[in-house]
């Protein structure tokens, strides 16, 4: 399965092993412990990430302030001081542009493991160099003011999203890297709380609410034995909202010192439409115009209603609501936010370890701190922009591709079995369906006439090829 993956990442464009004059660079790498950053290394910092991640980009620190508003800090690994533009790991990072995860079966990083999970990680007890968005959160749950530092930095807790969040769902004990912490516990139940107040205020303004099916390999010997699906809890509540509370504000900052900015963007969905037909299917009817708060709305009533099937609707809405993009913005342009986060303004800059949109996002950032002059002109930053998307389209697809195969070497011992389904794609190029009780989608090769996004189904499973990732299915 890893070497089919390799396979897939070279067919899709990408290169997989790092030139020697970047292996070099990441070898002589050493984190940057520099005298004139801001220190902040006494904070009660914690991560929280998957269980196995070393490549760690982000950690947060909140308090109370006297007037019952809130302070947080999100510290992002300042890359960019060991990763500078122009060396020979920067060139092939603006080539890759992302670290593709291959479906539980290998990860490929964007950057070399002496730098993601070395040098430039923000890992536990380690002093790092990182950018620190700092913001204030009123009582009402809204950020009314930020700022943007350099600042040394130390992780004191690396925590895990499963135990951490069961710790904070009241399901499990505190995890053990937090015990070792004094007062990390009241640390993580303040960041839930504010995450709750940050989320309530994108919830009013039409934050949409995705349930997913998330399966993960449980491999021997190479071979896929089986499928586990992971949960949704807390604490991935919690470093998502802090993730985009520090995205907008970023993109805010770089706005108000009339700078070029990368921003992220999903614009108003084209298949309206659609979304209607499905809505008006569930005894819902949504308004002629794209409206996130009215969608958001149906959709938190479908997930208390169906939360069984709510994971495969959510796909649905999701792929009618289109791709996201990077474009660029000039001083005094606005361009069209992001539909689904309810943001208007919104960039990528809290991964710069794993993604180049958010590197150069770091550069841009620290030049308007510094108030010198950009380091990108409008058309290379358009040009970095356009391939980002291009090539975390082309990410998307082999880590799709290897989720096939995954599901399609689990399935291969199901072939001649029926199954229920829902459409989750419907084009010129196929149409695609989901199996509602295991964690695995196909391609409908016979039969398929008739049916659109969110429709069901009943599906016989005719052929599979684990090479290809293909698992074709013919409708009953």
């Amino acid at each position: 399965m890893k070497a089919l993956a390799r396979q897939t990442m070279v067919a899709a464009g990408f290169h997989p092993d790092f030139p020697p004059e970047v292996v070099r660079e990441a070898q002589a790498a050493k984190p940057v412990a520099n005298g004139q950053l801001r220190d902040l290394r006494g904070l009660a910092w914690s991560s929280i990430d998957n269980d196995s991640s070393r490549d760690l980009d982000q950690i947060e620190y909140v308090e109370r302030l006297g007037d019952g508003s809130l302070r947080l800090l999100v510290g992002i690994a300042e890359v960019d001081m060991l990763v500078p533009k122009g060396s020979a790991t920067d060139l092939h990072a603006a080539s890759e542009t992302t670290s593709v995860y291959a479906a539980g079966v290998a990860t490929f990083p964007m950057l070399p493991d002496d730098y993601s999970t070395g040098a430039t990680s923000l890992l536990d007890n380690q002093e790092r160099a990182a950018l620190v968005v700092e913001l204030h959160i009123n009582g009402g749950g809204e950020v009314d003011c930020h700022d943007v530092c350099r600042a040394l930095i130390r992780n004191q807790a690396k925590l895990a999203y499963s135990s951490t969040g069961a710790w904070l769902a009241g399901n499990g004990p505190l995890p053990d890297a937090a015990a070792r912490v004094p007062g990390m516990d009241a640390q993580l139940k303040l960041q839930l709380e504010v995450s709750n107040r940050l989320r309530g205020i994108r919830i009013q303004k039409g934050l949409l609410s995705f349930g997913s099916v998330e399966a993960v390999p449980v491999m021997q010997d190479g071979q896929v034995k089986g499928l586990t699906v992971t949960a949704h809890n807390p604490a991935e509540d919690v470093i998502e909202s802090f993730m985009v509370a520090a995205n907008v504000a970023m993109a805010k900052y770089l706005r108000e010192r009339g700078a070029l900015s990368i921003r992220r963007v999903v614009k108003t969905p084209k298949r309206w439409d659609r979304i209607q037909a499905i809505a008006a299917g569930l005894g819902t009817k949504l308004p002629d115009q794209p409206d996130p708060k009215a969608l958001a709305d149906f959709l938190d009533a479908r997930k208390a209603a169906d939360p069984d099937h709510f994971p495969d609707l959510s796909l649905s809405v999701v792929k009618l609501l289109g791709p996201g993009e990077y474009i660029v913005e000039t001083p005094g342009q606005e361009h069209e936010g992001h539909f689904g986060l309810a943001a208007q303004d919104y960039t990528h800059s809290t991964a710069p370890n794993r993604r180049y949109a958010d590197l150069i996002t770091q550069r841009l950032l620290k030049a308007a701190s510094a108030g010198s002059a950009g380091p990108y002109a409008e058309a290379e930053l358009a040009a970095i922009a356009a391939h980002c998307t291009e090539r975390e389209d082309a990410a998307k697809k082999v880590e799709r591709t290897m989720r096939k195969a995954v599901a399609a070497s689990w399935m291969s011992s199901h072939i001649g079995e029926t199954f229920d389904a829902m459409v989750t794609g419907a084009s010129e190029k196929g149409t695609y369906v989901r199996l509602m009780k295991q964690p695995v989608e196909g391609m409908v090769v016979k039969g398929q006439q008739g049916l659109d996004v969110g429709d069901k189904t009943r599906v016989k499973l005719v052929g599979v090829s684990i090479a290809k990732g293909f698992i074709d299915f013919e409708r009953k």
